[in-house]
């Protein structure tokens, strides 16, 4: 198959679990579209590279640009279901956005190589973008989060990451590309930690130690994995592929959570669903225990798409 008919996908959106990772937010300077363009294409293509180069320590990447600066930078096409962060409020719950212009995230088995690499990204986008946030994350545990529980357990396996994640013929264009949001969480673990082991376990909806998900009849309506794993009209999983990692220090630790999907209808949906909760008072309990800082909206688009635009 020629490169029209499949682009190359940015390989970190799909990639599986790593050891670290390295969150780089920009926003972009004034007027500098035409020198950024290509810039983009360059640092995408730098970090496909580079998987093959330390391929040993399972390094990759991805660059995605945000919802509200996407027709500054592409003005010519614009993915079909690309749109702000879906902030939402309800009681003390909340989910804020806080947009960005770039994305950039860097994953791999070590922490030296995504320092050398974080730095030669930033090297290369200089005088066109500021670093306005930067988060680093780790494996915790057996991919646990902070909370101790198992996190992505729900993800998909497997070939089933790439039909979950990428877009396809729905949107020729972008095919191969990715819808992305992202949430910061910081969590109050003192809080946390104060339950009974058996509230947690009823406020996540499975077991803490072994990972077992509650019989569909146990699960409280207001359990976390309740009020995510959602079906769509048609009865089919309104699924996501995750690529979350624990952050922090002791300051502030908590989750950065990272979405990929072919579409943006599954995360807003499952965010609605925990936030607002089921249309009876079911609201996503684990946001007792924890806050999201961030809401940001991005799309990961194929490194052919990038490159065909660079000259524009």
């Amino acid at each position: 198959m020629d490169n029209q008919v499949m682009p190359r996908e940015q390989l970190g959106v799909c990639a599986e679990g790593n050891l670290h990772s390295v969150y780089l937010m920009f926003n972009a300077n004034e007027g500098v579209e035409s020198q950024l363009r290509p810039c983009i294409a360059n640092v995408a293509q730098y970090i496909y590279e580079l998987t093959d180069q330390y391929a040993d320590s399972a390094f990759n990447g991805f660059v995605a640009i945000g919802a509200n600066y996407w027709d500054a930078i592409y003005p010519s096409a614009r993915p079909s279901s690309l749109k702000p962060f879906p902030a939402m409020n309800a009681d003390t719950r909340d989910a804020p956005a806080l947009e960005y212009d770039l994305f950039v995230q860097i994953r791999c088995d070590r922490f030296d190589i995504l320092h050398l690499v974080a730095n030669e990204v930033c090297q290369m986008f200089e005088g066109l973008v500021e670093l306005v946030d930067e988060e680093r994350g780790f494996r915790f545990m057996d991919n646990r989060d902070l909370t101790g529980f198992v996190d992505g357990t729900e993800n998909p396996k497997g070939r089933n990451r790439q039909e979950v994640a990428l877009v396809g013929a729905e949107d020729a264009t972008f095919k191969a590309g990715s819808y992305i949001h992202v949430q910061k969480f910081a969590h109050n673990l003192s809080k946390w930690n104060r339950l009974p082991h058996k509230k947690q376990e009823d406020i996540i909806g499975r077991t803490k130690q072994d990972n077992i998900e509650y019989a569909s009849d146990d699960k409280p309506l207001t359990s976390h994995i309740k009020r995510v794993n959602l079906k769509d009209a048609d009865g089919k999983s309104m699924e996501i592929l995750r690529q979350s990692m624990p952050y922090g220090s002791m300051k502030e630790q908590g989750l950065m959570f990272i979405s990929t999907c072919r579409n943006s209808v599954n995360f807003e949906q499952m965010l609605k669903s925990m936030v607002h909760g089921d249309g009876h008072g079911n609201h996503d309990h684990l946001l007792h225990f924890t806050q999201a800082l961030t809401g940001s909206s991005f799309f990961a688009p194929s490194l052919d798409f990038m490159e065909s635009q660079a000259g524009e």
